[in-house]
């Protein structure tokens, strides 16, 4: 479904994504992790060309990211995107936050789109709220609006960049229990995160980066017991102490 080959990115002088190689399979979850400043979330907005770059490729479910020729808002409208800080438009109901793109870029009537957004508000438990406006929420709340909006665009994946880490510690359950649904129904989904709790119940493969590279990636399970590398070895043993 997403395919990362050689990438690399420069911000004037600093190379913030060095060869970047991975992918991701249809219906798998792959987590990247790794210390601050490693280019974690810069690789994720890349995926959706929120961050553009200068060597190698990427395609979404055979679509050319980088290819100038692709209409960029047409594809993200077909990737999922939740943010750390949640960006629901403050002026509008969760109601209309959620019908607002389905109208704007899919073309849907507003019935279709509010019956859509609705179905997805419920999912993430929070349909009672339809006519709130973000501000009368709570972090987790808005987060899982956040994630009902980018679900109702019927995404073939969805990306999540830190999606907990702007969250009160007692908040942060509710959003992982939405997600690990998401997960236990095939969804294909890339998540940059620092829970690892999440990660080593959830996730199918990790891809752990430091320095803009991917120094190693594995299976989740071989990751957590032994990760191949020194510097994932260091980073575990101090996010999980």
């Amino acid at each position: 479904m997403i395919v990362i080959d050689n990438v690399s990115k420069w911000y004037g002088p600093f190379q913030v994504l060095r060869d970047c190689t991975t992918q991701v399979a249809r219906g798998e979850v792959v987590v990247v992790c790794g210390p601050s400043g490693s280019g974690k979330s810069t690789l994720i907005k890349a995926v959706n060309g929120l961050e553009p770059f200068q060597q190698g490729a990427i395609h979404v479910d055979g679509t050319s990211v980088g290819d100038p020729a692709t209409q960029l808002p047409a594809l993200r409208a077909r990737i999922g995107m939740v943010f750390q800080n949640f960006e629901l438009f403050p002026h509008l109901s969760v109601r209309d936050n959620l019908t607002l793109a389905q109208v704007k870029v899919l073309k849907r009537s507003r019935d279709e789109a509010t019956a859509n957004g609705l179905k997805y508000l419920d999912r993430v438990g929070l349909l009672a709220h339809q006519d709130k406006f973000p501000a009368q929420l709570s972090g987790g709340q808005q987060q899982r609006v956040a994630i009902a909006r980018a679900l109702a665009m019927d995404p073939v994946a969805m990306l999540f960049d830190e999606p907990t880490s702007a969250l009160d510690p007692e908040m942060v359950g509710e959003v992982l229990d939405v997600m690990t649904g998401l997960a236990q129904d095939g969804m294909t989904m890339m998540v940059v995160t620092h829970e690892m709790g999440f990660a080593r119940r959830v996730a199918d493969r990790v891809v752990f980066m430091d320095e803009g590279r991917i120094v190693e990636e594995g299976a989740a399970d071989a990751f957590f017991a032994a990760p191949a590398s020194d510097r994932a070895r260091e980073f575990l043993t101090r996010i999980i102490h």
